[in-house]
């Protein structure tokens, strides 16, 4: 409310306006003492003129203050100030009228330094908000050209991939187009600079049914999303929506070849706020990992990107046979840059 008065009174006004208040100040204050003359005890000539000089100054500015203070400190002389009705000056009314001078030179310089000093912060906003404004076009513009590029690499690759004769580049043609995509993505989503997060429980339960759909596996892969609402910052997004693409695309993969038919379950939670730490876990009723599965010297490139990603922000990354039946991967991971949603 304060900041909404102060800009109201450095709202540029016109002369009129501003001569106009400064002479309602004058009359308003006058008939105002002139009412409490006959209850106030002697030695108050000024008490109602004080802050009409202080209103005046701040919402109409210098000159206008200048005018009341010298229009109130006459009525204040000629009605008051004994003896009343005339401009006689005695030693007690000179010492009176010198208190005012000196008063009302103090409120109009003080106030009249405020007023500069408000309208420069208000100066200083405008060329702030003009700025964090352009700072927000630039952005959007380089997350939008970021986010262009990686989709005409991916676009290339896929003409490259239709001059590939080998199944195996193929593959790798394929996994590359999609991890593009997905950092393409990702970065569509942090195209806000004004939120920059992820809701990293959205991107689950969008990403499963990519997956899926893109495997042509929706029709024989049950799939099931519990995600807690959580919030991930830009240093986070991209390796953990990497990690958590790799866990289901190996579960969909490896877990149900062929026509096998089955079940994927996402899940997030957290599980710890101080420090704040979250446990990703996808789990499948698939085959099962071979029992001579080491993830660490596992030559799947997926994995190797997952664990490389996973040691860059500090989190621990197992997969294991589940004792139903099947494999669970597990990524728990610090919450540096990430808070539950509001």
């Amino acid at each position: 409310m304060l900041q909404a008065i102060s800009d109201w009174s450095l709202r540029p006004r016109s002369a009129a306006w501003r001569w106009s208040f400064a002479l309602l100040a004058c009359l308003g204050s006058f008939v105002l003492r002139y009412g409490l003359d006959s209850v106030l005890p002697a030695g108050f000539p000024y008490l109602t003129f004080f802050p009409a000089v202080i209103l005046t100054t701040f919402f109409a500015g210098l000159w206008p203050g200048v005018m009341t203070a010298l229009v109130c400190g006459g009525l204040a002389w000629f009605f008051f100030i004994a003896p009343v009705n005339s401009f006689a000056l005695s030693g007690a009314s000179g010492v009176a009228l010198a208190f005012y001078a000196f008063i009302t030179s103090t409120e109009i310089v003080i106030l009249h330094l405020m007023r500069r000093a408000m309208a420069g912060l208000q100066a200083e906003r405008a060329r702030s908000a003009e700025l964090a404004e352009a700072r927000k076009l630039m952005f959007h513009e380089l997350q939008h050209r970021v986010s262009n590029n990686l989709s005409a690499v991916a676009s290339l690759l896929k003409l490259q991939r239709r001059k590939v004769e080998d199944p195996a580049a193929k593959r790798a043609l394929d996994d590359a187009v999609g991890r593009i995509a997905l950092v393409a993505r990702m970065q569509r989503m942090l195209h806000d600079p004004g939120a920059q997060q992820i809701d990293f429980a959205r991107f689950l339960h969008d990403m499963t049914r990519d997956v899926l759909q893109s495997t042509g596996a929706e029709d024989r892969i049950a799939q099931r999303v519990e995600a807690c609402p959580v919030a991930i910052g830009p240093d986070q997004s991209i390796p953990l929506g990497l990690i958590a693409t790799e866990f289901l695309s190996n579960a969909v993969e490896h877990g149900f070849p062929g026509e096998r038919s089955g079940r994927v379950e996402v899940r997030l939670t957290m599980i710890a706020e101080e420090p704040a730490q979250a446990l990703l876990e996808v789990r499948d009723d698939g085959v099962g990992l071979p029992a001579s599965f080491d993830l660490e010297a596992s030559n799947s490139l997926g994995l190797q990107i997952a664990r490389q990603f996973a040691l860059q922000i500090g989190a621990e990354l197992t997969m294991a046979a589940d004792a139903a039946g099947g494999t669970v991967s597990r990524l728990l991971f610090p919450l540096d840059e990430a808070r539950p949603l509001a």
